[in-house]
């Protein structure tokens, strides 16, 4: 398969076009892939609310009934339960790893086992999150997709 990436203006809708014999597995593997990565999760930015795209995500983590979103550096409120977030990520390369944390697995740079059955998930931002033993096998089956 021959790839081709062309520069468009500013000005210009960004598109993907792919040209195949058919639809294929592998095709619809990079069809899901684009899809995935697209769309905005609503958060909370001071007084004001902002629009942040799914692919900055790194992780999502509940604290108090609030669920707090983090990018590489930045850490946003959203106005949204977890439940509710993960369940709008449900598709994605997202997957539960506690009662409290939801991780991008994009943006994983590596795991190691820890204490007591648990794994530790480096992000690519270098923060280290606990992936609990109840969702270790969850985690991994996802990851292996």
């Amino acid at each position: 398969m021959e790839v081709e990436v062309i520069k468009i203006g500013q000005d210009q809708k960004e598109y993907i076009r792919i040209g195949c014999h058919k639809v294929d597995a592998n095709v619809a593997e990079i069809v899901q892939f684009v899809k995935a990565r697209q769309g905005n999760v609503d958060v909370k930015d001071g007084d004001a609310q902002r629009s942040i795209p799914i692919m900055d995500i790194y992780y999502i983590e509940s604290v108090d009934n609030k669920a707090f979103i983090y990018l590489r550096k930045d850490c946003y409120e959203s106005r949204s339960r977890l439940y509710e977030i993960e369940d709008a990520l449900n598709g994605r390369y997202f997957v539960r790893v506690s009662k409290s944390v939801v991780v991008n697995l994009m943006k994983v740079e590596s795991i190691k086992p820890a204490l007591n059955g648990r794994y530790m998930c480096r992000l690519k931002n270098g923060e280290d999150v606990i992936i609990s033993r109840k969702y270790v096998a969850d985690f991994k089956a996802k990851l292996s997709r």
